[in-house]
Protein backbone atom coordinates (compact mmCIF):
# COMPACT_ATOMS: atom_id res chain seq x y z
CA UNK A 1 0.00 0.00 0.00
CA UNK A 2 1.10 3.39 -0.65
CA UNK A 3 0.58 7.57 0.20
CA UNK A 4 -1.11 9.43 -2.04
CA UNK A 5 0.36 12.46 -1.42
CA UNK A 6 -0.78 16.61 -2.16
CA UNK A 7 1.14 19.61 -2.42
CA UNK A 8 -1.33 22.84 -2.41
CA UNK A 9 0.71 25.58 -4.34
CA UNK A 10 -0.95 28.73 -5.36
CA UNK A 11 0.01 28.00 -9.10
CA UNK A 12 -0.07 24.51 -9.16
CA UNK A 13 -1.19 21.53 -7.04
CA UNK A 14 2.03 18.71 -6.79
CA UNK A 15 1.08 15.23 -6.07
CA UNK A 16 3.18 12.35 -6.05
CA UNK A 17 2.99 7.97 -4.55
CA UNK A 18 5.35 7.51 -2.06
CA UNK A 19 5.90 4.53 0.22
CA UNK A 20 5.74 3.96 3.33
CA UNK A 21 9.55 4.61 3.28
CA UNK A 22 9.43 7.94 1.63
CA UNK A 23 10.42 6.81 -2.09
CA UNK A 24 9.01 8.70 -4.47
CA UNK A 25 7.30 6.52 -7.29
CA UNK A 26 5.82 8.66 -9.32
CA UNK A 27 4.55 12.84 -9.64
CA UNK A 28 2.91 15.38 -11.62
CA UNK A 29 1.02 18.24 -11.10
CA UNK A 30 -2.09 20.28 -12.42
CA UNK A 31 -2.71 23.86 -12.27
CA UNK A 32 -4.11 25.01 -9.44
CA UNK A 33 -8.03 25.82 -10.16
CA UNK A 34 -10.03 28.84 -8.93
CA UNK A 35 -12.89 27.37 -7.01
CA UNK A 36 -13.46 24.06 -4.81
CA UNK A 37 -15.33 21.96 -6.97
CA UNK A 38 -12.85 22.06 -9.93
CA UNK A 39 -10.31 20.98 -7.16
CA UNK A 40 -12.23 18.41 -5.51
CA UNK A 41 -12.83 16.63 -9.14
CA UNK A 42 -9.37 17.01 -10.04
CA UNK A 43 -8.58 15.63 -6.99
CA UNK A 44 -10.09 12.80 -7.30
CA UNK A 45 -9.29 11.96 -11.18
CA UNK A 46 -5.93 12.10 -10.22
CA UNK A 47 -6.52 8.94 -7.40
CA UNK A 48 -9.06 7.39 -9.80
CA UNK A 49 -6.56 7.50 -12.86
CA UNK A 50 -3.78 5.80 -11.10
CA UNK A 51 -3.16 2.08 -10.47
CA UNK A 52 -1.50 1.82 -7.08
CA UNK A 53 -3.47 1.18 -4.02
CA UNK A 54 -3.76 3.99 -1.61
CA UNK A 55 -3.68 3.18 2.28
CA UNK A 56 -4.70 7.24 1.98
CA UNK A 57 -4.19 10.76 0.98
CA UNK A 58 -1.47 13.58 2.68
CA UNK A 59 -1.40 17.15 2.12
CA UNK A 60 0.77 19.90 2.25
CA UNK A 61 -1.06 22.96 2.74
CA UNK A 62 -0.52 26.84 2.97
CA UNK A 63 -2.27 28.62 5.94
CA UNK A 64 -3.08 27.67 10.10
CA UNK A 65 -3.45 24.15 9.65
CA UNK A 66 -5.49 22.66 12.09
CA UNK A 67 -5.78 18.43 11.01
CA UNK A 68 -7.64 17.42 14.49
CA UNK A 69 -10.34 19.63 13.54
CA UNK A 70 -10.06 19.58 9.65
CA UNK A 71 -10.13 23.56 9.07
CA UNK A 72 -7.44 25.47 8.06
CA UNK A 73 -7.55 29.03 9.31
CA UNK A 74 -5.40 32.30 8.42
CA UNK A 75 -5.42 33.30 4.53
CA UNK A 76 -3.51 32.10 1.36
CA UNK A 77 -3.50 32.59 -2.25
CA UNK A 78 -5.76 29.09 -2.46
CA UNK A 79 -9.26 31.15 -0.39
CA UNK A 80 -11.67 28.65 -0.56
CA UNK A 81 -9.69 25.76 1.10
CA UNK A 82 -10.06 28.21 4.52
CA UNK A 83 -12.34 28.16 7.31
CA UNK A 84 -14.55 24.95 6.73
CA UNK A 85 -14.16 21.33 7.36
CA UNK A 86 -11.61 20.83 4.41
CA UNK A 87 -10.43 17.34 5.57
CA UNK A 88 -13.32 15.80 6.15
CA UNK A 89 -14.66 16.86 2.47
CA UNK A 90 -11.53 15.41 1.34
CA UNK A 91 -11.72 12.03 2.91
CA UNK A 92 -15.28 11.89 1.76
CA UNK A 93 -14.82 12.91 -1.63
CA UNK A 94 -11.58 10.91 -1.79
CA UNK A 95 -12.78 7.88 0.07
CA UNK A 96 -9.58 7.40 2.07
CA UNK A 97 -7.94 9.01 5.70
CA UNK A 98 -6.79 12.44 4.93
CA UNK A 99 -4.14 14.28 7.35
CA UNK A 100 -3.18 17.73 6.25
CA UNK A 101 -0.25 19.73 7.62
CA UNK A 102 1.02 23.13 6.88
CA UNK A 103 3.49 23.72 3.84
CA UNK A 104 6.38 24.70 6.13
CA UNK A 105 6.10 22.08 8.65
CA UNK A 106 5.76 19.63 5.60
CA UNK A 107 9.51 20.72 4.25
CA UNK A 108 10.62 20.67 7.92
CA UNK A 109 9.49 16.91 8.78
CA UNK A 110 10.70 15.93 5.15
CA UNK A 111 14.38 16.80 6.19
CA UNK A 112 13.78 15.64 9.86
CA UNK A 113 12.67 11.92 8.39
CA UNK A 114 14.94 11.59 5.40
CA UNK A 115 17.17 14.61 4.41
CA UNK A 116 19.57 17.00 6.29
CA UNK A 117 18.22 16.75 10.00
CA UNK A 118 17.51 12.74 9.65
CA UNK A 119 18.00 11.47 13.36
CA UNK A 120 17.62 15.17 14.85
CA UNK A 121 14.84 15.70 17.44
CA UNK A 122 15.04 19.20 18.01
CA UNK A 123 15.61 21.71 15.04
CA UNK A 124 14.86 25.16 13.51
CA UNK A 125 13.74 24.92 9.68
CA UNK A 126 13.69 28.69 8.00
CA UNK A 127 12.55 28.80 4.29
CA UNK A 128 13.68 32.23 2.62
CA UNK A 129 11.69 33.43 0.30
CA UNK A 130 9.56 36.42 -0.48
CA UNK A 131 9.51 36.21 3.36
CA UNK A 132 10.70 34.39 5.89
CA UNK A 133 8.92 31.09 7.63
CA UNK A 134 9.67 27.59 8.77
CA UNK A 135 8.72 25.44 11.13
CA UNK A 136 9.88 24.41 14.41
CA UNK A 137 10.56 20.68 15.56
CA UNK A 138 10.21 19.46 19.01
CA UNK A 139 11.00 15.74 20.59
CA UNK A 140 10.62 15.08 16.80
CA UNK A 141 6.90 16.69 16.06
CA UNK A 142 6.36 19.88 14.99
CA UNK A 143 5.37 22.50 18.01
CA UNK A 144 2.54 24.26 16.20
CA UNK A 145 2.02 27.09 19.24
CA UNK A 146 -1.23 27.93 20.53
CA UNK A 147 -2.32 30.15 17.80
CA UNK A 148 -0.81 27.42 14.86
CA UNK A 149 2.21 30.41 14.27
CA UNK A 150 5.51 28.27 15.39
CA UNK A 151 7.68 29.02 12.81
CA UNK A 152 6.29 32.18 11.60
CA UNK A 153 9.92 33.44 12.29
CA UNK A 154 9.64 36.56 9.61
CA UNK A 155 7.80 39.06 11.89
CA UNK A 156 10.93 39.17 14.45
CA UNK A 157 11.57 42.22 14.82
CA UNK A 158 14.96 43.42 13.36
CA UNK A 159 14.96 47.54 14.36
CA UNK A 160 13.47 50.65 15.87
CA UNK A 161 11.67 51.37 12.92
CA UNK A 162 9.10 48.02 12.79
CA UNK A 163 10.93 46.48 10.25
CA UNK A 164 10.82 42.59 10.26
CA UNK A 165 13.02 39.83 9.35
CA UNK A 166 10.91 39.40 6.55
CA UNK A 167 11.28 42.40 5.28
CA UNK A 168 15.04 42.32 5.56
CA UNK A 169 15.88 39.04 5.81
CA UNK A 170 15.21 37.91 1.94
CA UNK A 171 17.02 38.58 -1.19
CA UNK A 172 13.74 39.12 -2.72
CA UNK A 173 13.59 42.38 -1.29
CA UNK A 174 17.31 42.94 -0.88
CA UNK A 175 17.01 42.96 -4.48
CA UNK A 176 14.17 45.38 -4.43
CA UNK A 177 15.35 47.99 -2.43
CA UNK A 178 18.81 48.12 -4.31
CA UNK A 179 16.83 48.78 -7.66
CA UNK A 180 14.99 51.17 -6.19
CA UNK A 181 18.40 52.74 -5.24
CA UNK A 182 20.27 52.59 -8.31
CA UNK A 183 20.35 55.37 -10.97
CA UNK A 184 18.23 55.14 -12.68
CA UNK A 185 16.05 52.75 -10.89
CA UNK A 186 15.41 49.50 -12.33
CA UNK A 187 13.17 46.22 -11.55
CA UNK A 188 16.12 43.67 -10.27
CA UNK A 189 16.38 39.79 -9.08
CA UNK A 190 18.21 38.46 -6.74
CA UNK A 191 20.77 36.79 -8.90
CA UNK A 192 21.23 40.07 -10.20
CA UNK A 193 21.75 41.65 -6.71
CA UNK A 194 24.81 39.31 -6.26
CA UNK A 195 26.07 40.22 -9.40
CA UNK A 196 26.13 43.84 -8.56
CA UNK A 197 27.88 42.85 -5.67
CA UNK A 198 30.46 41.13 -7.53
CA UNK A 199 30.97 44.15 -9.70
CA UNK A 200 31.64 46.90 -6.23
CA UNK A 201 28.45 47.98 -6.36
CA UNK A 202 28.14 49.29 -3.15
CA UNK A 203 24.38 49.84 -2.85
CA UNK A 204 24.19 45.86 -3.35
CA UNK A 205 27.01 44.86 -0.79
CA UNK A 206 25.24 47.28 1.75
CA UNK A 207 21.50 45.95 1.13
CA UNK A 208 23.54 41.80 1.19
CA UNK A 209 25.27 42.46 4.12
CA UNK A 210 22.03 43.98 6.12
CA UNK A 211 20.51 40.40 4.83
CA UNK A 212 23.56 38.09 5.76
CA UNK A 213 22.96 40.07 9.74
CA UNK A 214 19.39 39.74 10.13
CA UNK A 215 19.11 36.09 9.16
CA UNK A 216 22.44 35.66 11.21
CA UNK A 217 21.34 37.68 14.40
CA UNK A 218 17.49 35.83 14.19
CA UNK A 219 19.50 32.25 14.07
CA UNK A 220 21.78 33.65 17.18
CA UNK A 221 18.57 34.34 18.62
CA UNK A 222 16.51 31.37 17.99
CA UNK A 223 19.19 29.25 19.10
CA UNK A 224 19.16 30.39 22.47
CA UNK A 225 15.86 30.68 23.04
CA UNK A 226 14.97 27.44 21.66
CA UNK A 227 18.32 25.49 21.78
CA UNK A 228 18.34 23.30 18.92
CA UNK A 229 20.82 20.67 17.44
CA UNK A 230 20.17 22.19 14.49
CA UNK A 231 18.89 25.22 11.96
CA UNK A 232 17.98 24.07 8.97
CA UNK A 233 18.12 26.58 5.48
CA UNK A 234 15.26 26.07 3.04
CA UNK A 235 14.42 28.40 0.20
CA UNK A 236 15.56 28.27 -3.95
CA UNK A 237 18.39 30.74 -1.99
CA UNK A 238 20.08 27.94 -0.29
CA UNK A 239 20.85 26.44 -3.34
CA UNK A 240 22.77 29.31 -4.18
CA UNK A 241 26.61 28.54 -4.15
CA UNK A 242 28.45 29.67 -1.36
CA UNK A 243 25.28 30.77 0.30
CA UNK A 244 25.39 28.67 3.26
CA UNK A 245 28.60 29.31 4.40
CA UNK A 246 28.77 33.17 3.77
CA UNK A 247 25.73 33.14 6.08
CA UNK A 248 28.05 31.04 8.53
CA UNK A 249 30.58 33.78 8.58
CA UNK A 250 28.09 35.83 9.53
CA UNK A 251 26.51 33.63 11.87
CA UNK A 252 30.17 33.33 13.21
CA UNK A 253 30.53 37.34 13.60
CA UNK A 254 27.00 37.73 15.60
CA UNK A 255 28.72 35.01 18.41
CA UNK A 256 31.74 36.89 18.60
CA UNK A 257 30.21 39.88 19.54
CA UNK A 258 28.06 38.01 22.43
CA UNK A 259 31.44 36.96 24.39
CA UNK A 260 29.30 35.05 27.30
CA UNK A 261 28.03 33.40 24.33
CA UNK A 262 29.32 29.05 24.35
CA UNK A 263 26.79 28.05 21.84
CA UNK A 264 27.45 28.66 18.16
CA UNK A 265 24.56 27.62 16.17
CA UNK A 266 24.75 24.45 13.68
CA UNK A 267 23.51 25.89 10.15
CA UNK A 268 22.66 23.55 7.25
CA UNK A 269 21.26 23.89 3.55
CA UNK A 270 18.01 21.66 2.97
CA UNK A 271 18.50 17.94 1.20
CA UNK A 272 14.95 18.57 -0.48
CA UNK A 273 13.92 20.88 -3.33
CA UNK A 274 10.45 20.64 -5.05
CA UNK A 275 9.66 17.15 -3.52
CA UNK A 276 10.10 18.26 0.35
CA UNK A 277 6.33 18.90 0.59
CA UNK A 278 5.19 15.34 -0.63
CA UNK A 279 7.71 13.91 1.30
CA UNK A 280 6.93 15.70 4.64
CA UNK A 281 3.33 15.01 4.35
CA UNK A 282 3.88 11.61 3.77
CA UNK A 283 5.82 11.90 7.21
CA UNK A 284 3.26 13.74 8.77
CA UNK A 285 0.77 10.83 7.71
CA UNK A 286 2.93 7.89 8.80
CA UNK A 287 3.66 9.54 12.65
Amino acid sequence: MTILAFDMGGTAVKYGVLTKQGELLEKGKFATPDNLDELIRLLVEVKESNTHSFEGAAFSCPGAVNNETGVIGGASAIPYIHNFPFRQLLEEKLALPVTMENDANCAALAEVWLGAAKNKQDIIFMIIGTGVGGAVIQGGKVHHGANLHGGEFGYMLMNQEGNTLSDLGTVVNAAKRIGEKLTPAEKIDGVRAFELREEGNLIATSELKTMFNCLARSIFNLQYALDPELVVIGGAISERTGFIEELNTYVDEVKASVPIAKIRPTVVGCEFGNDANLIGATAFYLA
